[in-house]
């Protein structure tokens, strides 16, 4: 299978080591390490939206080459961190991220699935961390939504249940869960390795900047390779039909 996305020795002086890799399409990877090893850099890299060494591909197309119009219309990126733009309303933001009018149906959808539909008229600056993050979250979504836009491709995303409650998680995965099975590629960083192992059909596990291993969920998430990535002790363990891993005291 051609790749979505390929990497191929991606370096950030002082973030990232010399990595390869590939992106196929449909997959849904999480990229998972503790704090400060990488995943940020390397999506923001994926995204096209910082400067590194090596060659990034697109399609089979240099990253660097496409447009930027044509690039928004194939992915979308949620930052870790964004400040809210002046006191605009939720339904207007939203509004920047689509291309035609039929999406209007799409955003409703949206607001109504991620708990937003009665905040559409508030001002984007005084929503709560949870919203705002439920807000950036939906318009990327609409970015590259496969109801509004036949070029959409990858979505990536940064910690996307950060500042989210239980319930909000759950409907944000629901929300992904659909979209992969539309055939949209996802890509996001994670510190809940549960989750990970729950719902990744694909894992990249990250350290100081070194790609430690690469493959699936139950390959990567290994008590040798957690190990060594954290500095503690893992342990597998299974219950009501789960498989969980959690650190050893």
């Amino acid at each position: 299978m051609v790749a979505l996305l390929s990497l191929q020795n991606i370096a950030v002086t002082g973030r990232l080591t010399p990595l390869s890799g590939a992106v196929l399409p449909g997959e849904y990877l999480h990229l998972v390490g503790p704090n400060g090893a990488g995943k940020s850099t390397l999506l923001a890299c994926m995204a096209g939206l910082h400067p590194h060494q090596g060659t990034l591909l697109l399609e089979g197309k240099l990253l660097a080459s496409w447009s930027g119009p044509a690039l928004a219309q194939r992915r979308a990126w949620l930052s870790q961190q964004q400040l809210p733009p002046f006191a605009m309303p939720v339904w207007h933001y939203l509004l920047l991220h689509q291309q035609r009018g039929a999406a209007r149906d799409v955003m409703q959808s949206l607001a109504r699935e991620l708990g937003l539909d009665d905040k559409l008229t508030r001002p984007v600056s005084q929503l709560s961390g949870g919203e705002w993050q439920r807000v950036r979250l939906a318009a990327c979504v609409l970015q590259i939504h496969p109801d509004c836009h036949a070029e959409g491709r990858l979505l990536l995303l940064d910690e996307p249940m950060a500042s989210l409650d239980v319930a909000q998680q759950a409907a944000v995965d629901r929300l992904l869960a659909r979209l992969h099975q539309a055939g949209i590629t996802i890509v996001m960083s994670s510190h809940d390795l549960n989750h990970t192992l729950a719902h990744a059909s694909g894992v990249w596990l990250l350290k100081g900047g070194v790609l430690l291993a690469s493959g699936t969920a139950e390959q990567v998430l290994s008590e040798y390779h957690l190990s060594r990535a954290y500095g503690v002790n893992f342990r597998h363990l299974r219950a009501d039909g789960y498989n969980m891993v959690v650190p050893v005291p």
